[in-house]
């Protein structure tokens, strides 16, 4: 029988331990002959990238500890392995950002060299034309206090670049920021876009033709770029012949398929293939990040997304599309094909995150790895799509329920709530099951996942909603949407908390400053101050504020208006502030001058800095620690017992 126990004290089974243990944070997949291999982070061995395989359905380690594969490009790197046909291992290590070269049973051995400021990412391996592999890549080179340079490169696999930087060739530059090299005989395809777009702005498809030395000496612009009416995105080339390219692009708002052909350099289109009021693609913070694969027989998979995600299968032949019923709502990307058969990472509704095999013909979905609970169904809550009116129009978001079988609240009291707040901002929740999710709500604590103006899934006109108006219009959403949960009498007003990291946590610090709807808030490594972003920040987002604010020094008075430090006063709200001592993207330097000025206020606060973790918490340690604190934070608040964690000493 149910225990009557307030919200928020309820006991649970989930542990803080277990979200560190708990769905793989999963990264490529590929089919490598008869096997299946993907990397993943393993939070025990502090976080590094290994590359594995399936053996008799068991995970073998192909990359063993200490090995990382993880690239740095873009800050975020992405495509930081491939694999040659003799089932050889190409990965860049996480440490130095050389690339080297792994046969299964071996060691690895570098191919690119130590020292000059290298970085590589979107690895490619692709056959020449002279029949030959190659592997392609994307280059960076930090040399001392200028910006990075970027280029796209083929590193010879002989090793002889190991201990010569000149062995190394250099396809194509020019370009602040490059991506999805795609080779096809003597043309290559790729994505190119400039300060102050981000990709998601204004990016290129741009398709050139590789001379007698293995340089692009000439190109087109195929699709994308700016426009007068503001840019189109494009996103993801892919041979599907010698004279046919296919893409998606967002001409008309949403990223959709389209296909090209040529004759030399020549372009018959952009023809679309499927036009929909949804999205086939997403913000490229990631390199190498897929949404759809051409099967051997022509048909395509691609993930389609209007608040939720949804596979189709589309028979460009005929036009016919058919829907693949599936498990998969959320997060999902196409990883590999072959034949009728479809790696996908994702997560749903019922199903948490994992790596799957998609049989299109069959029309079976196994999960390889991960997607599947370690609890019982009765524990794990299930997401609710719901919309509440803001001051821009619509707001999206999902509403996870307190869920526990065996304790129930008093008659009468209503729920305590933590209303999370992606980042990005241009990240996009989509309901899927989660342990960090059910972490809270086990324990009678509901969650309110906010898709705010400014997130992806829904077009890029609400994607646009920010634009100038960062810290406003997303704020104002995530007031309006903790509002009406509790004009629904789904939450109590006096109790309702906000959480978020990165761009997250700069909306969590302007909503507790600047509106009176949260009790709490919890900040992982976000922003708080605008001016010392722009800044500090790495390169890759070092003009991104020209979009969501302003170009300076022209809008320098709304960078210093909106920026919460610039107005300490307003930092009345008790916090909870998470950093990474190794971030780059938000230095602790503005966690520790928020800390500060909590401090000079009298406010309750807590700040906690994680040595070894950069912009995003890796290590099983750190996540514990983080979890348990949040709970903590949130009964010390909000006024109820958390049985099971270690009580916080507010400072």
């Amino acid at each position: 029988m149910a225990q009557t126990l307030p919200y928020g004290s309820w006991p649970s089974p989930i542990a803080a331990a277990d979200i560190a243990g708990g769905s793989p944070r999963l990264d490529g997949a590929r089919f490598v002959g008869d096997e299946i291999w993907w990397s993943e982070s393993v939070p025990s061995e502090r976080g590094r990238t290994a590359v594995f395989r399936l053996t008799d359905d068991e995970p073998e380690a192909l990359l063993p500890a200490p090995w990382n594969a993880r690239s740095r490009v873009h800050e975020y790197g992405g495509g930081a392995w491939t694999v040659t046909p003799a089932s050889e291992l190409l990965f860049v290590e996480g440490s130095d950002q050389r690339v080297h070269r792994l046969t299964v049973g071996g060691a690895p051995e570098p191919l690119t060299p130590a020292g000059l400021g290298m970085s590589f990412g979107d690895l490619t391996f692709a056959a020449g034309p002279d029949g030959g592999g190659r592997l392609w890549a994307v280059r960076e080179t930090h040399a001392g206090d200028r910006s990075p340079v970027r280029d796209i490169v083929v590193i010879p696999l002989d090793g002889s670049a190991a201990d010569d930087p000149e062995a190394i060739l250099s396809v194509v530059a020019g370009s602040d920021f490059l991506a999805y090299p795609a080779p096809r005989g003597d043309r290559l395809a790729w994505i190119a876009w400039d300060h102050p777009d981000m990709p998601w702005d204004a990016s290129e498809l741009r398709v050139g033709r590789i001379g007698p030395d293995g340089r692009v000496a000439e190109h087109v612009v195929v699709a994308g770029g700016r426009t007068e009416d503001g840019g189109i995105s494009a996103l993801q080339p892919e041979w599907t012949g010698d004279d046919e390219l296919m893409f998606t692009a967002d001409p008309e708002g949403r990223w959709n398929l389209h296909w090209v052909r040529f004759d030399g350099l020549g372009a018959t289109g952009p023809e679309p293939i499927y036009p929909a009021d949804a999205d086939t693609g997403g913000p490229l913070w990631n390199l190498a990040t897929r949404w759809f694969a051409a099967l051997d027989d022509g048909r395509i998979v691609a993930v389609r997304t209007h608040g939720a995600d949804e596979l189709i299968v589309i028979d460009p032949t005929c036009g016919a599309v058919d829907g693949l019923e599936t498990s998969l709502t959320g997060g999902v990307l196409v990883r590999d094909a072959q034949g009728s058969r479809v790696l996908l990472t994702g997560a749903g509704i019922r199903v948490p995150g994992g790596l799957w095999l998609l049989d299109v013909d069959a029309r079976t979905l196994t999960a390889l790895r991960g997607g599947v609970s370690a609890l019982a169904p009765e524990w794990m809550p299930t997401s609710r799509a719901v919309t509440f009116e803001g001051p821009d129009g619509d707001v999206h978001a999902f509403a996870y329920p307190p869920t526990n079988p065996d304790a129930t609240a008093p008659e009468g009291e209503l729920p305590p709530y933590l209303v999370l707040v992606h980042g990005g901002p241009t990240a996009h929740a989509s309901g899927e099951l989660s342990l960090a999710v059910a972490y809270f709500t086990s324990r009678g604590i509901g969650v309110l996942d906010v898709n705010y103006g400014g997130s992806t899934g829904y077009g890029r006109a609400y994607r646009e909603r920010l634009r100038g108006r960062w810290g406003i219009v997303d704020v104002a959403d995530t007031a309006a949407a903790a509002r009406g949960l509790a004009a629904a009498g789904l939450a109590d007003p006096a109790r309702i908390a906000i959480k978020g990291g990165s761009a997250g946590g700069w909306t969590v610090l302007c909503a507790v400053a600047d509106t009176d709807v949260f009790a709490a808030g919890i900040s992982r490594y976000g922003v708080a101050d605008l001016r010392r972003l722009a800044d500090d920040t790495h390169d890759f987002e070092a003009r991104y504020l020209d979009g969501l604010v302003g170009p300076l020094p022209q809008a320098e008075p709304l960078y210093v208006s909106r920026s919460p430090l610039s107005r300490p006063e307003t930092l009345r709200t008790p916090l909870l502030i998470l950093q990474g001592a190794d971030d780059p993207v938000v230095p602790p330097s503005q966690s520790e001058a928020l800390r500060d000025a909590l401090a000079a206020n009298g406010v309750p606060h807590k700040y906690l800095l994680f040595e070894g973790e950069s912009h995003g918490f890796r290590q099983a340690e750190t996540l514990v620690r983080a979890f348990e604190a949040e709970l903590a934070f949130l009964g010390a608040i909000l006024g109820f017992e958390t049985p099971g964690v270690p009580p916080i000493d507010l400072d």
